[in-house]
This record gives C-alpha cells, sequence and structure tokens, in this order.
C-alpha cells in the first residue's frame, strides 16, 4: 500500500481520487484550502494549497505519490502552472507526482492536431493551455523524478457525473470517444484510472488519455 496525497482532494476530481484510493487501502491525505464538508472515513483532512508551496511540503512529508488535481480556473487561473512548477522542483525525488488535466491537450487524431485547436470552447481555452503548459514543463523537466499527467473525458466534470462501471480505455495521447464520438467518463471511473496507474505505472513520465 502507498502514502497518497491529493492537492485539490475536495474537488470533483480529488474527492473521488481520495475514496477510490482509501477504497482500496491505501493512506490518504486529502490537501485543500477549505476542509471537506463530507469525510471519506480513514483518510485525513488538512487544510493547504498549491499556492503555498513551502507550506504545502511540510504536509506532504512522508507521501510515496502526490496527485495535483487542481484546476487553473477563478483565483487559480495563471497560478497553476507555475506552483507545480515549484513543487516538482522541490518535493523528493523519491515522490512520483501525478497531474489531473484536462481534455484540451488531448490528440484528435494520432498526430494531432490537439482538441484545443480544433473548434474548443473560447470560454475555456486559457484553462487548457495553462495545463498543456504544465504538461510542458514536466516533459522539459531534467530530474529522475517520475511523473504521469492524465486527461479525462471531453465530457468529464461535475456537470456530468455519471456512475461506476468500473472500466475505462487508455487513448495514449489520443482523446477516447465511444462508437457514437462521445468522449465521456465518470468521476469515479477517471479516479480508478488514476489510482490504477499510481498502483501499476504504465505511463512513466508520460501522459495518457482515459474515457470509455
Amino acid at each position: 500500500m502507498s502514502n497518497i496525497a491529493v492537492i485539490g482532494g475536495t474537488g470533483y476530481a480529488g474527492r473521488h481520487i481520495v475514496a477510490e484510493a482509501a477504497g482500496r487501502g491505501h493512506t490518504v491525505l486529502s490537501v485543500a484550502r477549505k476542509v471537506a464538508g463530507v469525510r471519506v472515513p480513514g483518510v485525513t483532512y488538512v487544510e493547504g494549497t498549491l499556492l503555498d508551496v513551502p507550506s504545502l511540503l511540510a504536509e506532504l512529508q512522508g507521501v510515496d505519490a502526490v496527485v495535483v488535481a487542481v484546476a487553473p480556473r477563478g483565483d487559480m487561473e495563471g497560478l497553476v502552472r507555475p506552483n507545480i512548477e515549484a513543487l516538482a522542483s522541490t518535493l523528493p525525488e523519491s515522490v512520483r507526482l501525478g497531474v489531473v488535466g484536462g481534455a484540451g491537450g488531448s490528440l484528435v487524431a494520432p498526430g494531432g492536431p490537439r482538441l484545443v485547436d480544433s473548434g474548443f470552447p473560447e470560454e475555456f481555452k486559457a484553462e487548457a493551455l495553462e495545463m498543456i503548459g504544465v504538461l510542458d514543463d514536466l516533459q522539459a523537466e531534467q530530474s529522475d523524478r517520475d511523473w504521469f499527467f492524465i486527461h479525462p473525458a471531453g465530457g468529464f466534470g461535475g456537470f456530468n457525473p455519471g456512475e461506476r462501471h468500473g472500466t475505462y480505455r487508455d487513448g495514449g495521447d489520443v482523446l477516447v470517444v465511444d462508437e457514437n464520438g462521445d468522449s465521456f467518463i465518470s468521476g469515479e471511473d477517471f479516479a480508478i484510472a488514476v489510482v490504477d496507474e499510481i498502483e501499476n505505472p504504465k505511463h512513466s513520465r508520460g501522459r495518457f488519455t482515459v474515457g470509455y
């Protein structure tokens, strides 16, 4: 079993990852700016923010993996990328870093183009491009740290929670769509993909997409 920290552990993606990891018997630390009103039994909840990396590091002592599930929207716009870069440069290299990205950086077909460059909604472009920048930084990083970056399906989010099926498909760097051309995954099944990657790494220093 691993000691897993989830930054943004009370958000949509984060709370599902927390619940899935705890349900599998891992030691789980949920870090968020506001402590959760509803808590998963056995999970440790602390207040903390990606915007204060030095204080955050003190909370993360002894963890094996850190998953960042913080979106660059609202007052976090423009701040997620530099703070993930700061976190990646200061965490012990033994700690595996996972980042929940967006669908925008996924390719629509092998070899491209990216979803964000293919009729992507204008109001979400800044967020998508910032998370693509996070991926660029991780790919350029020269340390021996292991990391992974996961793109959810296009229809992933609290607006469309879906239900647990216990299945997902790994699309590599291409957006996963079903036979009708729809791209979707529920919060619970997305969390399964994240915890599977922590337990059995298949994307060492790489990115992947998930969907049904």
